[in-house]
């Protein structure tokens, strides 16, 4: 998959410990005080899916796996197949966060249902929207448009 990072020990984006896997593509719907800019501006880095798994399952601390900014989505081929590659090896859950809305996105959550334990956080950034906290991530989002939600 082609990637701007990993960060092994993500604690912000989930409620329990997760590997953080940054994507590089995004279409910038989002507009104006997107959080993810600085981001874009790393280099691509194309890392073979069976390496990110892996390094995920080498470290004993985290539980879950976030996949998040740019954007997921506008790179579904390769999502599906690091989701594929993480379900071959471990039932932890693997939370997608997204700017899309649910349905901008359904068809593509309609194929990532048939994977166990997925979650996905909808939502774009809403400048001036009051943050919130949501039940099933355990942490506070943004926006109060933007809302998670597990799909399977």
């Amino acid at each position: 998959m082609i990637i701007k990072d990993i960060i092994d020990e993500d604690y912000q984006d989930y409620k329990v410990p997760s590997m953080l896997i940054a994507t590089s593509k995004c279409s910038w719907k989002c507009g104006v005080g997107c959080q993810n800019r600085p981001l874009s501006l790393q280099p691509d880095v194309n890392t073979k899916d069976s390496e990110i798994v892996d390094r995920y399952l080498r470290n004993y601390l985290t539980h879950a796996v976030v996949i998040a900014g740019l954007e997921p989505f506008d790179q579904f081929d390769e999502l599906i197949q690091l989701v594929s590659a993480f379900r071959e090896r471990t039932l932890d859950d693997i939370v997608i966060y997204t700017g899309y809305d649910t349905g901008e996105v359904m068809f593509m959550t309609s194929i990532l249902m048939k994977y166990e334990n997925i979650i996905v956080k909808f939502g774009r950034y809403v400048p001036g929207n009051e943050p919130h906290f949501d039940n099933v991530l355990g942490v506070k989002l943004s926006s109060d448009n933007q809302f998670a939600k597990r799909i399977s």
